[in-house]
């Protein structure tokens, strides 16, 4: 099946008299979740008795495999109706979750925690009186106020503390806490910057900062991460690559794409294995076309395995579409290669040096590779749909809602 979406609610009360329209809730919150059961749980409880006095309501992202977090959130929302489940199937991605859930949501501001149970509940009640106070487009709990401890240790500590320094030198951001997960912004502005939200990664804050025509005006309150209730940590080395992707997407206002950045920076560490694996043929004094075909393909295969694994995680192959997957790499590097030597030769004809025309056959040999392999090795959702279509009896094509 396809990546798709499905929207459930529970059962609703009717509201009281007393209630606004429960069309236009003060906040919408979203809370994206993966693998999150053990938790989700207590933060849906906390949450909704700390927002009790404001009209509010509750959108939880799920994009575990399994269907425990699912059944904990509804379990919690046959007693708590402000509370609404998205289930996401095929995708993945903190920052892609939180746009599907302010895409759905209708409050007058929007925000977004996790689900983890590391995020305090009352700091959303506490960026709500922040907001009232004045006119910011955005609040953000920063774990690095006023020397706050980030609630991080060792590697993950190292982590969070270089994107926020490569945040602030590569984009300007005049925040304490870029990366932080909890944050609120009024409609307008997230209407303002939707159209250029990346959706890659997990770092959500940083996109939503740096998309729009200004800096937003926004006000900081300090926060602490509190232990983890349920569920692992996403702060890895993969997010740092995703961070990487996204602020020279912001940083070249989108002329170079994250996912396209990525892609380039594998095919760079795909050249050094090339050459490695050619020079130690050599040494074993093999013919030059043996060595140079062997040191080909192994490049190619480490590209497709880092860029499975990386540059297209939320579409990662496992199983047999791995193998097909391959196979379809090998076919669009080729083409990229072939389109390589006759732009190179094509710009020495007419006068190009050979630097410039090697380096112009490069570039055009690696966006044609990277274009192909997105359309047939990592195919975007809607061609994945289609091909369900074509294969299943009666699919989901696309995003369903029910």
């Amino acid at each position: 099946m396809g990546p798709h979406t499905t929207t459930i609610r529970p059962a609703r009360r009717a509201p009281s008299p007393a209630a606004a329209d429960w069309n236009l809730p003060q906040v919408s919150v979203v809370i994206c979740t993966l693998d999150e059961h053990e938790a989700i749980g207590g933060v849906l409880e906390a949450l909704s008795a700390d927002l009790a006095d404001v009209f509010h309501e509750i959108i939880v992202v799920d994009d575990s495999a399994d269907d425990r977090t699912a059944r904990a959130v509804l379990d919690v929302a046959m007693r708590r109706p402000a509370i609404r489940l998205l289930k996401r199937d095929g995708v993945g991605g903190l920052a892609s979750a939180a746009i599907a859930g302010w895409d759905s949501a209708r409050g007058a501001t929007l925000a977004v925690m996790d689900g983890d149970g590391q995020h305090d509940p009352r700091l959303i009640g506490a960026m709500l009186r922040k907001m009232a106070k004045g006119e910011p487009d955005l609040v953000v709990a920063s774990r690095y106020l006023d020397g706050a401890g980030s609630g991080l240790s060792g590697v993950r500590h190292a982590i969070s503390r270089g994107g926020v320094n490569l945040a602030g030198a590569l984009l300007g951001l005049r925040l304490a806490d870029p990366m932080s997960g909890c944050f609120l912004m009024t409609r307008d502005w997230y209407q303002a910057v939707r159209p250029r939200l990346s959706g890659v990664g997990f770092k959500i804050l940083v996109d939503v900062v740096a998309s729009g025509q200004r800096r937003p005006a926004a006000v900081q309150i300090p926060t602490a991460l509190l232990p983890r209730a349920g569920g692992e940590s996403k702060l890895d080395l993969r997010v740092a690559f995703d961070l990487i992707g996204l602020l020279a997407e912001k940083r070249t206002n989108g002329v170079l794409s994250a996912r396209l950045f990525q892609f380039l920076a594998v095919g760079v560490s795909g050249l050094v294995v090339h050459l490695g694996v050619l020079g130690a043929t050599q040494a074993a004094d093999m013919a030059f076309w043996s060595g140079q075909t062997i040191a080909i393909l192994i490049a190619m295969s480490w590209n497709f395995a880092l860029n499975n694994v990386l540059t297209f995680r939320d579409k990662r192959l496992r199983g047999a579409a791995l193998w097909r997957g391959l196979l379809s790499f090998y076919a669009a590097c080729l083409g990229g290669a072939l389109i390589n030597d006759l732009a190179g030769a094509g710009l020495n004809a007419i006068g190009a040096s050979w630097a410039l025309a090697g380096a112009g056959g490069a570039v055009l040999g690696a966006l044609w590779n990277y274009h192909a392999s997105r359309r047939v090795t990592w195919r975007d959702e809607a061609d994945h749909a289609e091909n369900d279509a074509a294969e299943a009896a009666a699919p989901l094509a696309g995003e369903s809602r029910a």
